[in-house]
């Protein structure tokens, strides 16, 4: 199922409902209510999705935006945060966008779990640096991406179980409003969840038909050019898992959210681990013109028909 995030336009409008025509225009309907929404552009939505205009696949946290997040800022709150406070509002923000959820019909609710104290600016951005420069492959690096990965589970078990109590507390809200909770793969290692700890998760809870796993296919696409993990084995590994993913593109080695096609992704190499209903959400930079995104939509069509 090919579906659209509102991340792409939803700075440029100040009504709900002229955002969603603009989406309508690349003959997609089925769309996800993305973060950083202010809340005065609801109306215009729940008017648009009243009218039949549009099908709401899925809605990612925070949704709307908390009213004292004057940005768009996904990670305000963390479930992991040692502000007792932060992580109430966290829980309080999350139980308020499933709720929001429920009334648009949404498949899944994507959410982000927190990180740990680790600063990106010591570990994950000097790593994209040396590879920028040619050095993914030298001794020097690979000792960097080590003392990297060490240090990320010698501080980890605390905030893994901030995150595992955090779903424990949404399984049954999300029963109640018929809304999946998607774990979205993130772009940081310093990010909660890694790989290795995504697998736990689901695993924990592989009985809980409410959980499962999101796909994000630039951020694994980062790790992957960090030499973190493998793009393929990752998801084969994750199918059981699987409900769906966003969509974009990478240009080596960093830039994500990219037009597909536009950048290093094989596509059709890795779509052959995904269940074929499951919603694809194309989640563009703003900076995306619409002319890129048709062309782009054209070649899908044409080259994935079945996934439309």
């Amino acid at each position: 199922m090919l579906a659209f995030s509102t991340c792409w336009n939803n700075s440029r409008h100040s009504d709900g409902e002229a955002m969603v025509d603009e989406i309508l225009e690349f003959g997609i309907d089925h769309l996800e209510l993305s973060h950083g929404m202010t809340i005065t552009k609801l109306p215009g939505i729940q008017k648009a999705f009243e009218e039949g205009k549009f099908t709401c696949v899925g809605v990612h946290n925070y949704f709307p935006s908390p009213v004292e997040v004057m940005i768009d800022a996904p990670d305000a709150y963390e479930f992991t945060s040692h502000r007792a406070f932060d992580r109430q509002r966290a829980m309080e923000m999350t139980e308020r966008t499933l709720e929001v959820a429920g009334r648009f019909k949404a498949r899944y609710l994507v959410l982000h779990m927190g990180s740990v104290p680790l600063k990106s600016s010591k570990w994950t951005k000097p790593l994209t640096n040396l590879v920028g420069d040619g050095q993914r492959d030298t001794p020097g690096y690979a000792a960097e991406r080590l003392a990297f990965v060490r240090k990320r589970e010698k501080v980890a078990p605390l905030y893994y179980q901030r995150a595992i109590d955090a779903l424990e507390h949404f399984g049954e809200l999300a029963k109640k409003h018929g809304v999946k909770l998607a774990i979205e793969s993130r772009s940081r290692f310093e990010d909660m969840p890694t790989e290795r700890e995504m697998l736990r998760l689901q695993q924990h809870f592989a009985d809980h038909p409410w959980i499962g796993y999101w796909h994000d296919f630039g951020h694994v696409q980062l790790k992957h050019n960090l030499g973190l993990l493998d793009h393929s084995e990752w998801l084969e590994s994750m199918q059981p898992y699987t409900i769906g993913a966003h969509v974009h593109d990478v240009q080596w080695p960093a830039r994500d959210h990219r037009v597909p096609f536009t950048g290093e992704l094989d596509y059709k190499k890795l779509l052959e681990y995904f269940p074929k209903d499951c919603p694809l959400t194309w989640e563009l930079s703003p900076t995306r013109k619409s002319a890129e995104i048709r062309e782009a939509l054209a070649v899908w069509r044409h080259l994935f028909p079945e996934r439309c």
